[in-house]
């Protein structure tokens, strides 16, 4: 069988290497054609374009280079043509994946299934109705996606488990000694607690909100080494702005490491927040926006959910502290912090909060789950 991925961002190459990879495993005779990153690439396959290619975010980024994102969908829409694989398998990057749907449907190239589904139940609701017409099956890896997509709109889905927490389970298994030295960071010969920094994947996201990071740590840089994990699509040279002459760090390819060590963490939202939620790290969700009083308005007459972190989204109630849009301040930033470091009056009561979202996710492997049942659908199917 012949399968087409295409992933548009760093946390869509993870997961759509371990979905390669189990796929692999349910189907000998896999050919992989994909869009993706390093991860996928190692798997096995022909890369037709690396996501660093795709990257945009924010109107005016995405307005500046849309000639370019034009040029790349354009691209890979002939590839798919030119290929034609068995199944276009897409993952989460809906304002790319939806329209490559629509493409391969419309010229009944192949089934489309989709893995990690577009979040549409936050805000673009009407996407549904894209969905419900080019996607043949849909994966979902966030429990309460059941009942939107399937009582609200009655479309069937797969809820398979979460990815992020079964890698977070193996990756614990594997370093079972790692966890025994929380709060030490041994790269200077010191022992200090680690207070982490996770500015996002994206060069927007980085400069919106590491900056800040920086200011609300430095008065705590004489008892805690605060460390940067670096992303991977980014260059280290983009991050030196930002940390030169500073009291940060950075690392690359060690976020779990990172995390099984520190002590809190600031987050920038997204797949993140949930990564250091799985780890037991209290953390203070931190997203800057432009223009802060209008998105605050804004967010609260679109958004369609009360919350912007999965961590707060899974368990349906606030677990962590959001800084968004208006209440984004280096202040609140540190008086949030200060709440969850040892001794804070949050600290505890985060961690045991942690356990519900852990009961939540329950106990499927997304990726061995969702590769057994394309490889099955796609071999029955005449």
């Amino acid at each position: 069988m012949k399968y087409y991925l295409i992933a548009g961002e760093a946390s869509g190459d993870l997961h759509a290497s371990h979905l390669m990879h189990e796929i692999r495993r349910a189907d000998a005779t896999a050919e992989f054609r994909f869009i993706g990153g390093d991860l996928m690439a190692a798997e096995g396959g022909a890369m037709v374009k690396h996501y660093r290619h795709l990257a945009y975010m924010g109107f005016v980024p995405v307005l500046m280079h849309l000639p370019t994102i034009m040029r790349n969908m354009r691209q890979c829409k002939e590839d798919i043509s030119q290929w034609h694989p068995d199944v276009v398998i897409l993952v989460d990057y809906p304002g790319f994946n939806l329209s490559i749907a629509r493409y391969v449907k419309s010229n009944a190239i192949c089934p489309v299934y989709y893995y990690i589904s577009p979040k549409i139940w936050a805000w673009k609701e009407y996407r549904i109705k894209n969905i419900k017409r080019d996607v043949d099956k849909l994966f979902s890896i966030l429990p309460f996606e059941v009942d939107f997509f399937e009582k609200k709109h009655h479309y069937p889905i797969h809820y398979v488990g979460n990815p992020t927490a079964q890698e977070v389970k193996e990756w614990r298994a594997a370093n079972i000694e790692r966890t025994d030295e929380k709060g030490e960071n041994q790269s200077d010969g010191k022992k200090k607690p680690i207070i982490a920094l996770l500015a996002g994947s994206r060069r927007q996201e980085i400069k919106d909100n590491l900056p800040a990071m920086i200011e609300a740590t430095r008065n705590l840089s004489s008892d805690y080494d605060v460390v940067l994990a670096g992303a991977p699509s980014i260059a280290p040279e983009y991050y030196q702005q930002f940390i030169a002459s500073s009291h940060v760090s950075v690392v690359f390819n060690q976020t779990f490491d990172l995390l099984s060590r520190s002590t809190a963490a600031l987050v920038t939202s997204g797949t993140a927040t949930l990564e250091t939620a799985l780890f037991g790290i209290p953390q203070v969700v931190c997203y800057k926006t432009p223009l802060p009083r209008l998105i605050n308005f804004l967010r609260r007459k679109i958004l369609k959910v009360e919350y912007i972190s999965l961590v707060n989204l899974i368990a349906g109630r606030e677990v962590v502290t959001e800084l968004v849009a208006n209440t984004f301040t280096i202040d609140n930033i540190k008086h949030e912090l200060h709440d969850i470091l040892p001794d804070g009056k949050r600290r505890n009561k985060m961690i045991d909060d942690y356990k519900e979202v852990w009961q939540r996710l329950g106990d499927g492997n997304a990726p061995r789950d969702a590769a057994d049942i394309i490889t099955t659908t796609l071999h029955r199917e005449p």
